[in-house]
């Protein structure tokens, strides 16, 4: 079998880069999977050695925002690196070719690559009214699909588009827009989020390059290295939730001091995703750093879960944090209770003994004794 092209160092050598900028692009890939740095010499070796992989991105009913997300990377790894250090053979959105020569790069990767190429899926699939609402040279996005995913190495659904279906799929769902992992029979890596942030994509495709096999995967086929934590646990406002310090109103003094965006709406604390560590832009911020609640677009079902500013009255956790506005008032009360028990107690306990005291000293035999002396 024919190798689908050089191994990513000397895509990296071709392009200029030195060795020690190619330790640390491996570096950062290692860091995105989440592989431990005593493993970064398994980075290194399958980017020194290993052939790149093909590639197939295909594109249904999307705003293609999970590819602006993974291009617009301000790491070289994305943005000039990595639509190398994948053998991209077929994308509707970046390839040059249209027409047939687009569709020859589709059925030569599939044909020539079997059980080698990645095939990435961005978008929802229609399935009502036999898929007419989503359609590519004259054939059903389900239809495509299916034939891609066949033969193909790993499935990675991109956004929440693919991975459960987001806004397309939202009540009425007009088109039974549908989910990639309800449409095969085989495991689907959701990476959710409208869009994914570029970063964890990135971890994604380095896991599958440098161990050949999925990350491990939660119960929602998402992995657990960048969904296993709530963004309410991970967010630098939670202190100001636990000492119940809340913005009460947009652009209030407690929203300029930063306070917890909760009582807004905030999604955060039933949400599970890596905003709060990973971020955008290199790391630069993320919609709760920008004074704006989680809207919770790494859910299932987050379009339909209520208006974003609508206050959750409880969320699933600890029982501390379902009482958020009373348990600080609370654990108070009951602080102040135990010290007024406490003093209560002591102040009978000594008005016992000094009435003990006084008795005695008044007690004929004392008095006796005393006049004697």
């Amino acid at each position: 079998m024919a190798d689908s092209g050089p191994p990513i160092w000397q895509v990296m050598q071709s392009k200029g880069y030195s060795r020690r900028e190619f330790m640390h692009f491996c570096s950062f890939a290692a860091a995105a999977a989440g592989i431990h740095a005593s493993g970064l010499l398994s980075v290194v070796h399958a980017f020194e050695k290993k052939p790149r992989p093909p590639v197939i991105w295909l594109h249904f009913q999307e705003c293609t925002c999970c590819s602006e997300s993974f291009i617009r990377s301000s790491h070289p790894i994305v943005a000039d690196v990595l639509l190398d250090t994948l053998s991209l053979d077929y994308t509707e959105t970046l390839q040059a070719a249209a027409g047939h020569q687009a569709e020859k790069c589709l059925q030569d990767t599939i044909k020539n690559y079997p059980g080698q190429y990645i095939l990435l899926v961005e978008g929802s699939v229609p399935t009502k009214d036999g898929g007419v609402y989503c359609m590519i040279g004259g054939r059903t996005a389900e239809d495509i699909l299916q034939e891609a995913a066949k033969s193909a190495a790993s499935v990675i659904a991109w956004g929440s588009c693919a991975s459960n279906g987001c806004i397309q799929s939202a009540s009425p769902n007009p088109t039974s827009a549908t989910p990639i992992h309800k449409l095969l029979s085989r495991t689907v890596i959701n990476v959710p989020g409208c869009p994914p942030i570029a970063d964890v994509m990135t971890g994604v495709v380095t896991h599958l390059l440098v161990f050949g096999r999925a990350p491990e995967l939660d119960s929602q086929g998402r992995p657990r290295e960048f969904y296993s934590r709530r963004v309410h646990d991970t967010c630098y406002r939670r202190p100001y939730y636990d000492a119940g310090l809340f913005v009460e109103s947009w652009d209030d003094e407690s929203a300029r001091k930063g306070y917890c965006l909760y009582k807004m709406g905030c999604r955060g604390p039933v949400t599970y995703n890596a905003c709060g560590v990973t971020k955008w832009n290199n790391g630069v911020s993320y919609p709760i750093q920008s004074g704006h609640g989680c809207i919770g677009c790494s859910e299932n079902g987050f379009w339909d879960n209520g208006p974003f500013y609508q206050h959750l009255a409880s969320f699933p956790g600890f029982g501390i944090e379902s009482t958020a506005d009373t348990i600080g008032t609370a654990l108070g009360l009951t602080a102040l209770g135990g010290v007024a028990l406490h003093a209560i107690t002591t102040n009978i306990r000594k008005r016992k003994v000094i009435q003990e005291l006084k008795d005695d000293s008044l007690s004929p035999e004392k008095t006796a004794e005393g006049g004697d002396n």
